[in-house]
């Protein structure tokens, strides 16, 4: 090995976010269409897809059809599909739906927490173990997604140890995963470390993901620092979509496309096609009616450059 080498693992399991977190701030895109990228979506080999939200319908109109949704991935083998909820009403209407497997999120931020869910963030971390029931009474799982780990719109810097004491509440009330959030994009990779270091400490044995927003053009360089961390557990979405509406300023996901072109091309494996990934985001991009703001989708040609031709 030499001074240069990266020490990453062989794999890494991407999910893809672009059917919730992605379309949750456009306008409502028709079931028809959603279906349409979901099949783009599978045809990648993604083994992890966060399908829709059950919130409300008030809130967030574009998931409004989150229902109707489920009543139809059923014609989708070998993918763990599943829905974020605010609270234990949106997981009973997940469950009776058909969604066993629940993300809930619970901002370390009281700010945010706020506007995003109306309650503290204390209010929040205590129904952790009502869903959690919930979700293991019918086979299925609860991740807790921790928003603002490492900063809020509205209180400013999250302290590690605020986020850390989330984590441990959240874990002792019945979460079987964690999933740190950089909600606003504003974190960047030495910061990523010290978290993800910390969490990992404080829940032993509990796997913990990432969720970054590419609001400053870091949101690659954080989910690299991540895997180097240890982290195989990372939220992307297709084309770069994605946003907050309770969180002023934040921006798109990490665009998956740009996700796996970094990991494989660093000896990465992530089980997705490139170019699958780039066709589904032709797809997205119709059923949103605008551009993707992918870099490299944008970029266009062939996913990896082909060798040059040898002169003479």
């Amino acid at each position: 090995m030499s001074e240069f080498d990266l020490v990453l693992p062989a794999t890494v399991d991407v999910r893809e976010v672009g059917m919730r977190d992605g379309l949750q701030l456009e306008a409502p895109v028709p079931l028809a269409d959603k279906l349409a990228m979901l099949e783009a979506l599978v045809a990648t080999g993604v083994r992890r897809i966060e399908v829709t939200s059950f919130v409300s319908p008030k809130a967030v109109p574009a998931l409004a059809d989150a229902a109707e949704l489920a009543a139809e991935l059923h014609q989708f083998d070998g993918v763990h599909f599943s829905a974020l909820v605010a609270n234990a009403r949106g997981a009973t209407r997940a469950l009776d739906a058909g969604m066993a497997h629940l993300e809930y999120v619970v901002s370390a931020s009281d700010g945010h927490s706020r506007a995003n869910a109306g309650r503290s963030t204390a209010e929040a971390v205590a129904a952790v173990g009502e869903i959690a029931a919930l979700a293991a009474a019918a086979g299925g799982s609860l991740e807790v997604v921790i928003a603002t780990a490492w900063d809020c719109p509205f209180d400013g810097r999250t302290p590690i140890s605020r986020t850390v004491d989330v984590a441990r509440a959240a874990v002792t009330a019945g979460a079987d995963r964690l999933c740190l959030g950089d909600t606003i994009g504003t974190t960047t990779p030495l910061r990523v470390v010290q978290l993800v270091d910390a969490v990992r400490r404080a829940c032993p044995g509990v796997d913990v993901g990432v969720h970054f927003h590419d609001t400053r053009g870091t949101g690659q360089a954080n989910a690299l620092a991540a895997v180097q961390a240890g982290v195989t557990q990372l939220d992307s979405s297709v084309g770069g979509l994605g946003g907050c509406p309770f969180a002023p300023g934040a921006s798109g996901n990490i665009a998956t496309e740009e996700l796996v072109y970094m990991l494989e091309e660093s000896g990465v494996h992530t089980g997705l096609d490139l170019d699958a990934v780039l066709a589904a985001a032709r797809v997205t991009e119709r059923a949103v009616g605008r551009p993707l703001p992918s870099s490299l989708y944008r970029a266009g040609g062939p996913s990896v450059p082909r060798p040059a031709s040898p002169v003479g």
